[in-house]
């Protein structure tokens, strides 16, 4: 039998960590407004930039390109999100948030910060604050996409 204990093992822990942590706040969106993990991640890179080409949002959102690229159909189909050929670089295709999108992520912000609110809400405030310091530390380390 092998000293290695998954249970133990950091990379193992982070995953469940992500993976629950993912979950319940899908359950907080998805019965609402109906809209998937991969659209949540979309629409919430949108709502940070004006207009952001498909490519873009793959590579930050931690997606591959065809999972990202259907969860962007969803959402133009939905009346969500608008696309259109970028008139620089015809091979890029450029996503923004509607008017529908917006309201949406409006609506979806206030649940968001309850959500974090409540699963932070063991921590104290010094706790929180090195929590979160130690994921950038470890995300900048690891070359964090999002940044």
């Amino acid at each position: 039998m092998s000293d290695f204990i998954l249970e133990k093992f950091l990379p193992y822990k982070l995953a469940v960590l992500a993976g629950l942590v993912s979950d319940r706040f899908a359950q907080e969106y998805q019965q609402q407004f109906d809209i998937s993990v991969p659209e949540w991640r979309v629409i919430a890179h949108l709502s940070q930039a004006e207009k952001i080409s498909i490519r873009e949002i793959y590579q930050k959102v931690g997606m591959d390109k065809p999972k990202t690229s259907r969860a962007a159909a969803r959402l133009v189909e939905a009346g969500y999100v608008s696309k259109k050929i970028n008139s620089g670089d015809k091979r890029l295709i450029e996503l923004a948030l509607t008017a529908k999108g917006r309201a949406m992520m409006a609506k979806i912000t206030p649940i968001s910060h309850t959500f974090q609110a409540d699963f932070l809400k063991r921590l104290t405030p010094d706790q929180k604050m090195m929590f979160t310091d130690i994921i950038d530390v470890l995300l900048t380390d690891l070359g964090d996409p999002t940044s």
